[in-house]
């Protein structure tokens, strides 16, 4: 009997130093690929709707071209955007230069996950807060530019972002003083 609960604590151990390495190594597949200065945003051309950041004069940002690999449990943190016509998400989607309704669930994902235009209009389902979500991928969370016009002068967007519309917030049933960031995983659709 002593020996199996032996055996079972190493290998309980074991899981945990595989599961610590690999978290590390993914983790560092994918790094900045550069830096962008930031300027000051004209006057009342940032809009800070939904706890969005605006770029300080004279900060590094860091920029990616990629994003931590996709599995059936990619862990991201899910932000709260923005899709139609004059708010914080700035220009139309990228995948077809419209806006969206916020009513509609839909998503932006960072570079390397939107990965150059190969999942346009897919579906991702997206878990969090006890619940999961299908949304469609309109727009790409930029993580290689920021700062100017096109971007709302907010900076590149980090490498793990799933900016959602408040459609994704409310069917994950998060309540609105708590929406802005949430730690999710999400994965391709089938």
């Amino acid at each position: 009997m002593k020996n199996n609960n032996s055996s079972a604590v190493l290998f309980l151990i074991f899981l945990i130093f595989t599961n610590y390495w690999l978290t590390i190594i993914e983790a560092q597949k994918c790094k900045p690929s550069g830096k962008i200065k930031g300027e000051k945003p004209p006057a009342g051309q940032c809009n800070k709707d939904n706890n969005s950041d605006c770029c300080e004069e004279g900060k590094y940002y860091s920029t990616y071209k990629c994003s931590p690999t996709v599995s059936r449990h990619t862990k991201a943190i899910l932000a709260l955007n923005g899709f139609e016509k004059g708010s914080d998400g700035g220009a139309p989607s990228e995948c077809d230069s419209k806006y969206h309704s916020d009513n509609t669930p839909v998503v932006a994902l960072s570079t390397g996950w939107f990965n150059k235009k190969k999942r346009c209009l897919k579906n991702i389902t997206i878990f969090g807060n006890g619940r999961s979500v299908n949304a469609t991928v309109v727009d790409e969370c930029d993580s290689t530019m920021g700062c100017d016009s096109d971007h709302d002068y907010q900076p590149p967007c980090r490498n793990n972002i799933v900016d959602a519309s408040k459609a994704v917030w409310e069917a994950l049933k998060v309540p609105k003083d708590k929406r802005g960031e949430l730690d999710i995983h999400w994965t391709d659709a089938n």
